[in-house]
């Protein structure tokens, strides 16, 4: 398999710039930052579900 067809998805330094370019206009320079801090949660919120999850499975596993 051509290793061009793996990446075929995935966007250019110039698809990223239009994508950067448009969340700026839509959101303006003061709202970025407050939007960042929100993702910056999520992602914290999913790990911690995650490694959770994990533990609770290792307790599960250990009383059998």
């Amino acid at each position: 398999m051509n290793i061009n067809m793996i990446f075929a998805w995935a966007p250019g330094l110039p698809e990223i710039l239009v994508i950067l370019v448009v969340v700026l206009l839509l959101f303006g320079g003061k709202k970025i930052p407050e939007l960042m801090k929100g993702v910056g949660k999520g992602i914290k919120e999913f790990k911690n579900g995650i490694n959770e999850g994990e533990e609770k499975k290792e307790e599960k596993d250990n009383t059998k």
